[in-house]
């Protein structure tokens, strides 16, 4: 089985020079250059206003149909003249101007339950859309495996009967935190966010699998964070 693997990159900036400075590379260089590559979809998302880092991150998540094209890209980006020249003023940015403070990259691998990433169907306005990216973190190797093991066994079902809209989910091979998975799941808006979940934790098949023995105590901690997507993110 072929698991798609995805790059999660997160820009920290300062100001809204940097904001705009990665928009334009964004939207004008870097997702055409994907395309070209034959990367239909690349997701960019910024944090909601009541978020701790509104203003602060910038999110950008491209699938990848396997390592060898991940690894490929970056050669083929070099080699590519209209990404060069569209892309000119990120890629030539001066010391004292950087487009950003820094950037914070993961590589994930797809879960077996979910082999594949799968491009969100919402229709509602962009601007409304909430897109929650978590990353559960375990205590140990063991432990964090187990609660792979329970996504692959159930718990991906449960979110897609419940119309959670899951993109993907992922074990982190590259990055911080680990052990590590991450999995993005989307909304219509912050209402439908919250209503979604409160039928997930009075849903009977998450009642039974989260008192099982084996499933207990395998996240050590839940990092949350809810975004949107930018105009011109493919989803």
């Amino acid at each position: 089985m072929k698991l798609n693997i995805y790059e999660l990159k997160i820009y920290h900036i300062e100001n809204a020079s940097q904001e705009a400075m990665l928009d334009s590379y964004l939207e004008k260089a870097y997702l055409p250059a994907a395309h070209k590559q034959g990367i239909p979809s690349v997701g960019v998302f910024k944090p909601i206003t009541s978020q701790a880092d509104a203003g602060k991150k910038i999110y950008v998540l491209t699938p990848f149909k396997s390592m060898r094209k991940f690894l490929m890209m970056e050669a083929k980006l070099i080699k590519d003249q209209t990404y060069q020249v569209a892309g000119a003023a990120y890629i030539q940015a001066a010391f004292n101007t950087p487009p950003y403070k820094r950037v914070e990259t993961s590589v994930l691998q797809a879960m077996t339950g979910q082999p594949k990433f799968i491009k969100s169907n919402l229709t509602g306005p962009k601007k409304d859309r909430i897109y929650e990216y978590r990353s559960y973190e375990g205590a140990t190797e063991r432990l964090y495996k187990q609660k792979v093991k329970m996504f692959n066994s159930g718990e991906m079902d449960i979110f897609t009967r419940l119309e959670f809209n899951p993109i993907f989910y992922a074990e982190t091979i590259v990055g911080a935190n680990m052990p590590n998975l991450v999995y993005m799941t989307t909304h219509e808006n912050f209402e439908k966010r919250e209503a979604n979940w409160k039928f997930f934790v009075e849903d009977y098949k998450w009642i039974e699998m989260k008192n099982m023995e084996e499933y207990k105590n395998t996240v050590s901690k839940n990092d949350t964070r809810l975004l949107y997507p930018t105009d011109y993110s493919d989803f």
